[in-house]
């Protein structure tokens, strides 16, 4: 999984590549500048051809290690034919060492070439950079080392001018922006913008991405990332707190059957959800959640439900076996399955949270992967269950950011505001896992690592795709896997399966999501085979 940095991990890689593998600070800047060039040219060309001929860019810098990066970057532009009108937001003297000499670098090309032009202000390059056409427009002004408190702090001068100057230049003229690293005025951890900030059609990132590019502004302002190898290798960021889950991890979670195993070899799921009253049923919700986890291979699955609404579930799921909802009954499969989800649509009238309350005290639940949603959630938040208490380490709890919020005793605005350090610290302090859904998804354990998902889109914005998530988290866990990981697949296939399910996003429903299950699925199997 690719390893997603902070701010302040990403400087701790950068010192350590210097100090532990002396690489220089030179160096580093040499290898940001020459591998943007790179994916930059093939951005632009769609090919490796070295000749950028015929192609203007505008470079803006800032005094730091970004504009530094720009420096070099300009270099190779110029290296590979093309024209380069570079902008310096500050006086030279006020560079650092290293960046001077890469700006006398640059002077000296400019004695020598007509396609370098340097002008030393906003000021002096605005009549000049306003009258000509660019290919594109480059953000070397701000770096990781930029931090905000919240959106929308005003820049200073000149920052606010040289960002001003991009982005209107890219409305104007329709020139595609690079920014280097990261966009100009975005915070690299919280996703937290400045007024303004650069709005970047490709975000080429130093090593590793950062985590501020999937919150708050970052996929807004970042558009299409990808990623310049500079030679900080992984076992220097081994520790860091949150990697982006991917193929790869679901490729080794999903368990495949034995070829002459049995069905209760092959995970054994209960799905504890569903509720049916003269005045409203939620069924549904234990129907898509037990189809789910039957779609993600589980090889026996039993519903508990309502007896008045064992009918529907057998109709919609013939393969499942049902229960009701005596607790001797629920306990006794309790202790059969591998895995257990609690909670999809059960209502929250007092007795069933009474009910839930008094299911998390059986002695059975502690040893059982446990998926706990929705209405389980609910009940967790008013009775003030506390599960580091219960012992429930092998325990998945999938909120949104209202459900978290409730848990918190918070709202959804302040779960949204830091939902990544939320995340960690809710996990930590109950001793469980947390699936946080949302656009990413993220997944917490006790250790404060966490998982972050963003496949998927708005498809996945549909009454009842909670339910199919937590159902193929039960069926994944019950097969082997560890709950997070399970969670983590879980998400991962979930995304898949929205995008698969309808080429237009706004038409998916939660029944095409679980129909698109088994497609995203064997995708893994695909992508190995070639």
């Amino acid at each position: 999984m690719q390893p997603i940095l902070t701010a302040a991990e990403m400087a701790r890689a950068d010192r350590a590549a210097i100090d532990a593998l002396r690489t220089s600070e030179t160096r580093l800047m040499e290898l940001a500048g020459r591998e943007t060039s790179v994916i930059l040219g093939r951005h632009l060309t769609g090919s490796d051809e070295h000749s950028l001929a015929g192609y203007r860019f505008l470079v803006v810098c800032g005094k730091g290690n970004n504009g530094g990066d720009g420096f070099v970057l300009s270099r190779h532009l110029l290296n590979r034919d093309a024209a380069v009108d570079l902008v310096l937001l500050y006086p030279s003297e006020t560079l650092k060492p290293v960046n001077r000499e890469g700006l006398a670098i640059l002077e000296a090309y400019a004695e020598r070439s007509e396609a370098l032009t340097i002008h030393r202000s906003h000021d002096e390059a605005l009549p000049y950079v306003a009258e000509t056409a660019y290919d594109a427009l480059i953000d070397a002004v701000l770096g990781t080392g930029f931090r905000l408190r919240e959106s929308g702090a005003p820049l200073p001068h000149p920052l606010k001018e040289g960002i001003d100057l991009l982005n209107s230049i890219r409305e104007r003229s329709g020139a595609v922006t690079i920014a280097v690293d990261l966009p100009s005025g975005l915070d690299a951890t919280e996703g937290f913008a400045a007024s303004p900030s650069v709005r970047a059609d490709l975000t080429v990132a130093m090593a590793y991405p950062k985590t501020g590019f999937f919150f708050h502004s970052g996929p807004e302002l970042c558009g299409e990332v990808e990623t310049a190898e500079i030679s900080i290798p992984p076992f220097l960021v081994a520790d860091c707190a949150c990697h982006r889950i991917d193929a790869g991890l679901a490729t080794e979670t999903f368990t495949l059957r034995e070829p002459f195993s049995a069905k209760h070899k092959n995970g054994k799921v209960l799905v504890i959800a569903g509720s049916s009253s003269p005045e409203a049923s939620m069924t549904g919700a234990a129907i898509l959640a037990t189809r789910a986890a039957i779609a993600c291979g589980a090889g026996y699955v039993c519903a508990s439900l309502p007896e008045r609404a064992m009918n529907a579930i057998h109709a919609a799921a013939p393969s499942a076996v049902v229960v009701g909802r005596e607790l001797e009954a629920v306990r006794e499969k309790v202790a059969w399955a591998d895995a257990v989800l609690v909670g999809c649509g059960m209502g929250r009238t007092p007795e069933t949270v009474e009910w839930i309350v008094r299911l998390l005290d059986e002695p059975g639940m502690r040893n059982r992967k446990l998926v706990l949603d929705a209405d389980a959630l609910y009940a967790i938040a008013s009775a003030g269950v506390d599960l580091a208490e219960k012992g429930f380490s092998d325990a998945v709890l999938t909120p949104h950011a209202g459900e978290f919020g409730r848990l918190l005793g918070t709202d959804a605005d302040d779960v949204a505001r830091n939902p990544l350090e939320n995340a960690r610290d809710f996990a930590a302090r109950q001793n469980t896992n947390l699936l946080l859904k949302g656009r990413p998804t993220l997944v917490a354990d006790p250790a404060r690592e966490v998982l972050l998902n963003d496949s998927g889109t708005e498809a996945l914005a549909t009454a009842g795709s909670g339910d199919v998530l937590s159902g193929m988290i039960a069926g994944l866990a019950a097969k082997g896997p560890s709950i997070r990981d399970a969670a983590a697949t879980a998400a991962w296939f979930h995304g898949r399966a929205g995008d698969l399910a309808s080429e237009i996003s706004s038409l998916v429903s939660s029944e095409d999501i679980l129909a698109a299950i088994p497609e995203a699925i064997a995708e893994i199997f695909f992508a190995e085979e070639e």
